[in-house]
């Protein structure tokens, strides 16, 4: 019998504590996707090569709790003196989903450069729907962004 009792409570405590974790758990206020960046794709290559591009793992920046991987030492190079200026809106998420309220993962062919900035969206499609109204949408995301990024703080 005492057994058994050891044996039940052993359970519950191991699934109290899975749900507490669970409970616990932080999400990345940046997309990570292969534990890197956006998918360790070089977001200053959207800018001066005008399309996606694998970054290297000899190329790697750590930058608002992300590794952030280029395909070059001078894009590398650039990106440190300006992250903010590089990294894609909404910490690499999808600028559609964020104007919506969520956060969804991102397509490294499904971009945009507007104003100066890179939006990602999950896909060709969905970015296609959300170059519609970029103004109207970057409104909203911009809106929604501080709520959803402390949701996956907490």
């Amino acid at each position: 019998m005492r057994q058994r009792a050891r044996s039940i409570f052993s359970t519950v405590a191991f699934v109290v504590t899975i749900l507490v974790s669970a409970g616990t758990a932080q999400a990345d206020t940046v997309f990570q996707n292969d534990g890197a960046a956006i998918g360790g794709y070089d977001p200053v290559a959207y800018f001066t090569d005008g399309k996606p591009v694998i970054g290297q793992a000899a190329h790697t920046y750590q930058w608002d709790g992300a590794t952030w991987r280029f395909a070059s030492a001078e894009s590398k190079a650039q990106f440190a003196s300006a992250p903010e200026k590089y990294a894609p809106k909404y910490g690499g998420y999808c600028a559609w989903a964020v104007s919506q309220g969520y956060t969804a993962k991102t397509d490294p062919d499904a971009w945009s450069i507007v104003n100066g900035a890179l939006y990602l969206n999950y896909s060709v499609g969905v970015r296609e729907k959300w170059a519609a109204d970029p103004p109207g949408n970057i409104t909203k995301g911009d809106k929604n962004w501080p709520g959803i990024k402390s949701k996956l703080t907490n």
